[in-house]
């Protein structure tokens, strides 16, 4: 069977003041078309669904919409669970409704699907944190132990009270207890979770700029060990770039965001993953590079003149733009940069240091006229840098204010 694992759309999102509606929209159509171009017969999406807890109103039709066509109307399972970023108690709201579309829902840990029949697949087993499906034109169950991210408040609440309990012990636990019970040999066998996990000894992973944090210390840092030996695949969310922190043969996979979220993320390709399984058997997946979405860029130039041009030659981009000049920006050069272009998120002037000598800053005469002492004052809190002449103007404007 084929399985698409998507994860961390973030519908809503947007990156300082600009809107990334319009570009999910597009990548939302994108993943549709690769799960029905690849014939997938169950789509994961693991977390951050939204990009806060509560998204507007175009974010959450884009979902439904989305995952409406996902699931080819009940004909396709489509199981999404919440991230760090998600409400739990969004996520679930619909649910009831939402299965009878061939969607489940999952908001909180240790969640209790309840079975359930639809004309091409039903829910045959379920458990706290565990569903085993079983779809028309297969002949072996599927079996899903299912996390969604669990902050520290949610962990007592469904794990248990006690402080002293690690979170890699409780998970550990509660995963090879349903591994264990459910998941033999004759079936695919499946972990999807939004937590940060790594590879125990690897090197720290960075979460994306602009993320809310997971990791913070070594207390909620989730290592791969503990992933019960009967699951062939572990679907993650959180991380926004594509890695396999596990093996070929047990690949334990970040798929990306869809579209570059952050500037740290600037030249990064999104991806899907498909993955090809049957019980018993060596997984294989391939990820799909997606397509749709603006580029991030971080550009640095030395002129205006060379920033225009390269401005004006890259149009759909989103950039951070610095800029080194000897001296700071005029608003008539501010003006030209911004008209010049629609996407600059960030404008970073970069004043180059010019050589000064401390003894000629050291004392500062009191009898010069007031012009003279801001532009002292300004030369020794900037590096020797001299005021330009549309900030003396503006000093000797405010100066002569009574």
């Amino acid at each position: 069977m084929k399985i698409l694992h998507t994860a961390d759309w973030h519908l809503g999102k947007r990156l300082d003041r600009f809107s990334r509606l319009e570009e999910q929209v597009l990548v939302m159509e994108e993943i549709v078309q690769i799960a029905d171009e690849q014939n997938v017969d169950l789509i994961l999406i693991a977390g951050d669904l939204f990009d806060n807890f509560n998204p507007g109103v175009e974010a959450i039709e884009l979902f439904y919409k989305t995952l409406k066509r996902l699931s080819l109307n009940g004909k396709r399972p489509v199981i999404a669970i919440s991230g760090n970023h998600d409400s739990p108690n969004l996520i679930d709201a619909p649910d009831p409704l939402a299965r009878e579309c061939g969607i489940i829902l999952i908001g909180h840990p240790k969640a209790t699907v309840q079975p359930f029949e639809l004309e091409h697949f039903k829910i045959s087993k379920s458990a706290e944190g565990f569903i085993e499906m079983e779809l028309q034109h297969q002949n072996f169950p599927i079996r899903i132990l299912h996390t969604p991210y669990a902050n520290e408040i949610r962990l007592k609440e469904y794990f248990g009270e006690d402080k002293e309990a690690e979170l890699n012990n409780v998970l550990a636990e509660h995963w090879k207890k349903n591994a264990d019970y459910f998941c033999d040999e004759n079936g695919v066998n499946l972990l999807m979770t939004h937590l940060y996990i790594n590879k125990k000894g690897a090197p720290i992973l960075e979460e994306p700029e602009g993320e809310k944090p997971i990791k913070i210390g070594n207390a909620d840092l989730v290592f791969s060990d503990i992933i019960p030996p009967q699951i062939q695949y572990t679907a993650l969310g959180h991380l926004h770039g594509f890695q396999n922190i596990g093996t070929d043969e047990k690949p334990v996979i970040y798929s990306s965001s869809p579209l570059c979220y952050s500037f740290s993320e600037a030249g990064q390709t999104k991806y899907v993953s498909i993955i090809d399984i049957k019980p018993n058997q060596q997984v294989s997946f391939e990820k799909i590079a997606l397509q749709n979405g603006k580029k991030l860029v971080r550009k640095t130039f030395n002129s205006i003149e060379n920033t225009v041009e390269w401005l004006n030659e890259n149009p759909n981009t989103l950039v951070e733009l610095a800029l080194e000049s000897e001296t700071f920006l005029t608003a008539d050069e501010r003006k030209r940069l911004y008209q010049s272009h629609s996407g600059i998120v960030h404008l970073i002037p970069k004043i180059k240091n010019q050589e000064t000598h401390e003894s000629n800053l050291s004392e500062i005469n009191l009898n010069q006229d007031i012009q003279t002492l801001f532009k002292d004052y300004f030369k020794s809190k900037n590096g020797g840098q001299e005021a330009n002449e549309e900030l003396i103007n503006l000093f000797n404007e405010i100066a002569s204010e009574k």
